[in-house]
């Protein structure tokens, strides 16, 4: 849970409290950030004290707290590094030869393969998470158009690995599901080369609101209930639209419904409707960038989801970002090597 990050922000909160470098507010507003959920300026003052941003990183579980020297296999101390202006691993065993190994405080983390500071990190992934336009925070810090696109892509990665570890099917007996399909994508001010689109599956449960999308190539038969079957339990009361993929749902051990929306939005006969999904639908689409390309919809439908579960389980997206990669061995699957640090003038 993101319950032990949550506490780690407040603690840490309250210690910049007493520091003389940040201002006091005034009626006891949280300048901060609400207590346990960290904002921009946290952030800021966060890493003035360069000793205290280390130390945060650490009880987070974004760096590691222990390293073992390759050589000879003790525990590596941490230390300063004036040079490089942060810290390092070294090993000072002199027991029987002095042993100096020496490792980048990054080793095995999530920062082990950029050249971004601690704190530029920080900022682009708090950005990133909360949907920040890109124009923006680019102006702000100059950062290159392909540290954005890369940290961007990595951070969706991870929200699509948490989504799908963490998916199971919805629906069952008593349950009634509504299922549609939509095509996202257009051409900016209608102008440019012809855009295909991409058609997005979804589903949602009335009872507690669970959801489901999923890009598909296409709305064969084949297609949606292929879709169908990995994702909405049998014993299910389905309702959708007359579309002819439908067709065969009785079979298939679903209690099938429909509304033909040529004659009105509600069947009177069985007051079947699909006004939740079309709901969610609009939802969907404000929140995504209407431009993306055809391949990159399944990460920005992973971003969508992950916002909807913070939301459900009443945890701020950022603190829950933090948990997600504090708690993976990056040593198994290091992030991807970016380079670029800032944009040319």
């Amino acid at each position: 849970m993101a319950d032990k990050v949550k506490c780690v922000i407040s603690e840490y909160q309250q210690r910049l409290m007493e520091k003389p470098f940040v201002p006091r507010s005034s009626f006891g507003r949280y300048s901060l950030g609400e207590d346990g959920d960290a904002n921009k300026l946290f952030l800021s003052y966060l890493f003035i004290d360069m000793d205290l941003g280390i130390q945060f990183l650490k009880d987070v579980g974004l760096i590691r707290s222990k390293v073992t020297c390759n050589t000879c296999g003790r525990d590596m101390t941490w230390c300063a590094d004036p040079k490089r202006k942060s810290f390092r691993w070294r090993c000072r065993r002199r027991s029987v030869a002095v042993c100096s190994e020496s490792k980048s405080i990054k080793h095995g983390s999530w920062f082990q393969h950029t050249n971004l500071t601690f704190q530029e990190v920080m900022f682009l992934t708090y950005d990133i998470v909360r949907r920040v336009p890109a124009r923006r925070f680019k102006q702000e810090h100059h950062y290159g158009f392909n540290t954005l696109a890369d940290w961007g892509q990595f951070c969706r990665e991870e929200m699509l690995s948490y989504i799908q570890g963490c998916s199971e099917k919805i629906g069952g007996p008593n349950k009634t599901v509504e299922i549609d399909e939509s095509k996202f994508g257009k051409r900016k001010y209608g102008r440019g080369h012809p855009v295909k689109g991409q058609w997005v599956f979804g589903g949602v449960e009335r009872e507690s609101g669970r959801t489901f999308l999923v890009p598909v190539p296409d709305r064969t038969a084949d297609t949606l209930m292929a879709v169908i079957d990995a994702w909405i339990e049998p014993g299910t009361t389905v309702i959708s639209d007359c579309w002819g993929a439908y067709r065969n749902l009785d079979t298939r051990g679903y209690t099938h419904r429909t509304v033909n929306h040529s004659i009105g939005f509600v069947n009177h006969e069985n007051d079947a409707h699909t006004n939740t999904i079309e709901s969610t639908w609009r939802h969907v689409k404000a929140y995504l960038n209407p431009y993306n390309r055809k391949g990159n919809y399944i990460y920005h439908l992973a971003h969508y989801m992950f916002a909807a579960r913070c939301r459900a389980e009443g945890v701020d997206q950022f603190t829950k970002f933090l948990h997600l990669v504090a708690t993976k061995d990056w040593s198994q699957c290091p992030p991807p090597r970016i380079k670029c640090r800032v944009r040319s003038s």
